[in-house]
């Protein structure tokens, strides 16, 4: 098993922040302060970056502050030739037929590149702006039907389901994605772990410590191994990585300065409020506190000071940030979908300086960039 990367697309905007959303806050002149919008002129330099570097994918959010994911990827891949989409969408908002239809047509328009990452959603604040007033645990269920019917779907012949949350008769897309896309699935609770075992074809965990991870590792394992299925493994994370350790935490600790503590309070009170409970393992990583952010050797906490979801990043030198990963896959993890701000700029510190350390350390299949070009690397960016 060799490690497969992915990057990100900050469709929410980025900038040399944490602080995504208020980061559009005007100054005192009146206009954004070093916030790059999300246009798809910025975006595809970001694509474009990661696939000249070697990642297989990256992963497009989904919510309130984003860009819709399936109209900007598919935008984006007119832009490039090889590069995946880990389209990210919330079940329940549309039809699942009408998912399964629009996900066939996508493979075929860009040639195979769609993945998918299911995202049930664990802030009913944020579902009800879609006219979502399921409570948590029925979500789940519902994404249970959802993808029942996905999958039923795609087969290409009549399906019918009736469930609790949809009735299906004769569901059917009359040309089948080829291939059908991987599905992505994250989930901490007692509700999402058996439809992650139903129904992912890997498992996406936030960067928590390794051993931490180990232990829903194994827990979906074992409920996997119950429905008769193997589920892979990936790991969600933000990278700072430099030619020394000293920069890259002089770079973590610029971040952190960047930070007052009324925009920190503001943050941990609204995420706080979260029913998600990745979000409140995140959360307890480092309690609200800018004091002793370091969890793990090379595991930065900070970025949950302000920002949901994702709120590790490894940082270090290239060797370091090398060793984390492998310390990851030794335990199963196979996907690692990064990210890192800004975004074009972080791509080239990872892709430039750890990625020949994972081929060295033989965790990749090649070491040749997109553009077929081996990736060399001095001392200096």
């Amino acid at each position: 098993m060799t490690v497969r990367l992915h990057w990100f697309l900050p469709t929410a905007g980025d900038g040399r922040t944490l602080v995504d959303r208020h980061a559009y806050a005007p100054n005192q002149a009146g206009q954004p302060s070093g916030v790059r919008a999300p246009d798809i002129a910025y975006l595809a330099q970001i694509a474009k970056a990661a696939e000249r570097l070697g990642f297989e994918a990256v992963l497009t959010p989904t919510g309130t502050w984003c860009e819709d994911a399936w109209l900007t990827t598919v935008a984006l891949a007119q832009h490039t030739e090889r590069l995946k989409f880990l389209v990210a969408f919330r079940p329940g908002l549309i039809s699942p037929t009408l998912a399964a239809q629009m996900a066939a047509t996508y493979q075929r328009v860009t040639r195979g590149r769609l993945l998918l990452n299911v995202v049930t959603g664990g802030d009913s604040a944020e579902q009800r702006r879609f006219g979502d007033r399921l409570d948590h645990d029925r979500r789940y269920a519902r994404t249970d039907e959802f993808l029942s019917v996905v999958r039923g779907v795609w087969r290409g012949e009549p399906y019918d389901f009736h469930g609790e949350h949809y009735q299906v008769d004769g569901g059917l897309t009359a040309l089948p994605p080829d291939p059908v896309p991987q599905l992505f699935f994250g989930g901490s609770s007692p509700a999402a772990g058996p439809v992650a075992a139903r129904h992912a074809d890997v498992y996406l965990t936030w960067g928590e410590p390794p051993a931490q991870v180990k232990e829903k590792i194994d827990w979906i394992r074992a409920l996997a191994e119950r429905e008769g299925r193997e589920v892979r493994f990936g790991v969600r994370l933000h990278t700072i990585s430099r030619d020394s350790a000293a920069d890259a935490w002089s770079t973590a600790h610029r971040l952190l300065d960047d930070l007052d503590a009324d925009t920190i309070a503001s943050a941990q009170a609204a995420l706080g409020r979260s029913e998600s409970v990745g979000q409140q393992r995140m959360l307890a990583l480092h309690g609200g506190s800018r004091e002793d952010l370091e969890i793990y050797p090379n595991l930065w906490a900070g970025v949950g000071l302000v920002r949901g979801g994702a709120g590790t990043a490894l940082v270090g030198s290239h060797a370091e940030v090398a060793e984390r990963i492998e310390e990851y896959h030794a335990l199963g993890v196979e996907h690692f979908v990064l990210s890192g701000y800004p975004h074009l700029e972080e791509a080239y510190w990872f892709g430039e300086g750890v990625i020949p350390e994972l081929a060295s350390r033989g965790l990749l299949e090649t070491t040749a960039a997109a553009g077929g070009a081996p990736l060399l690397v001095a001392s200096g960016r």
